[in-house]
């Protein structure tokens, strides 16, 4: 413990044992939700515990206080829901946007912003090793890949965002360690070609526009052909994937529209708070929603913005469209300043926005705990005082 306190930049020990358990989190964000959970929650009471003692004070990014009012109507929302007992339960993922402000009390020197690196490099190398060998050990249970995730969906998600880290570190980066990066957000999207998820692909992709954009403009003619160098490569089930997103017969495509209807008269029908959370799979079973028995198998309606205004209700929507705007708008006006090493991470917070939002209008991943949990990190970190103290000790 002794030899590990001089790695770590913070004196006392409440702080090193909040970055190790911060970092411990983050390690598994990629690994296990249970666990990531645990050294999360451990922590949020450290985090408590300096407050409490004066030794961190409560900060936090202004786009912190447009998600605390949508955390308030979405409370307000499970109050007045058709279920609030299960609404009750689902809120308790609210905590998770503590994660913000708890970011900030650990990214309080040069140093913490530096070491971030490693547990991200470490679990993402885990996950492809893993993930290769039980993918073609035939060891995985169906045709999409899924890693350490239960499920494809968020194994995608997750994936989506640890690639737009290490495509902004190699393109921004510097040292050694972009050519790790390189290599692990290559081998990353490979997983995510395997996991047959279209809307993370689509969220990606965005992303990558954006990142080439930012570092050279005029290799944005290049794009298209990067696309269909990609498209050529891939195998036979990524392709037909991709030509299936044309196919409005197609099943998936068939019940999103239905999903689009059924959340409208939802919406109609309960405006200003919704249904209530995670209830709106209870809802839509009601005939007069228009549901095919195959789409009542679902459990959402696959939109980020169709799930919440159906479920907490319009102005809940209104507030976290605020939230998304402030935050990429927060993240663009850093770019000019480019402060001393935090250029990969604004570059990486923006992209991430915007795939979040792409992918969303395909796919309700804002109420996947493990993809949100790596997003409010990811958002924040450019935002933490370590970069101003970089700034003046450079």
């Amino acid at each position: 413990m002794t030899s590990l306190s001089k790695l770590l930049p913070e004196k006392d020990k409440v702080s090193q044992i909040l970055l190790l358990t911060f970092f411990a989190g983050l390690f598994f964000n990629l690994l296990s939700i249970s666990l990531a959970q645990i050294f999360y929650g451990l922590s949020f009471c450290l985090w408590l515990w300096l407050l409490r003692r004066r030794q961190r004070r409560f900060e936090v990014p202004s786009f912190f206080w447009p998600l605390t009012l949508y955390a308030l109507l979405s409370f307000l929302a499970s109050l007045l829901s058709v279920n609030p007992a299960i609404s009750l339960r689902d809120s308790r993922e609210l905590l998770i946007y503590f994660l913000i402000p708890i970011s900030f009390a650990v990214f309080q020197s040069p140093q913490s912003a530096d070491l971030v690196h490693y547990p991200l490099l470490i679990s993402g190398a885990i996950n492809l090793g893993y993930s290769l060998i039980i993918y073609f050990g035939g060891w995985q249970q169906g045709p999409r890949l899924k890693g350490f995730m239960g499920h494809y969906m968020t194994e995608a998600g997750l994936l989506m965002l640890f690639i737009i880290i290490g495509v902004a570190q190699t393109l921004f980066g510097q040292g050694k360690k972009r050519f790790l990066w390189a290599g692990l957000a290559a081998g990353s999207f490979f997983l995510l070609l395997l996991t047959l998820t279209r809307n993370a692909w689509l969220g990606l992709g965005v992303a990558c526009v954006l990142l080439i954009g930012l570092w050279r403009p005029a290799a944005l003619i290049l794009v298209p052909f990067l696309f269909a160098a990609v498209f050529w490569l891939s195998p036979f089930p990524v392709k037909q994937r991709v030509l299936n997103t044309l196919n409005l017969y197609s099943p998936s495509n068939r019940e999103r529209i239905e999903y689009l209807r059924a959340g409208l008269r939802i919406i109609g029908d309960f405006p200003l708070h919704g249904c209530g959370p995670d209830t709106v799979e209870l809802v839509f079973q009601n005939p007069k929603y228009g549901l095919s028995a195959e789409a009542k198998l679902n459990v959402h309606l696959h939109n980020n913005l169709l799930q919440i205004a159906a479920e907490r209700g319009l102005p809940s929507l209104i507030v976290w469209l605020i939230f998304m705007v402030w935050s990429f708008w927060g993240l663009i006006q850093k770019w000019p300043g480019k402060p001393a090493g935090a250029l990969p991470w604004i570059a990486a917070a923006a992209a991430a926005v915007l795939a979040l939002f792409t992918a969303g209008l395909f796919e309700y991943n804002f109420g996947d705990s493990e993809v949100v949990m790596f997003y409010l990190v990811l958002v924040t970190l450019p935002f933490a005082p370590a970069w101003a103290k970089k700034k003046e000790t450079a």
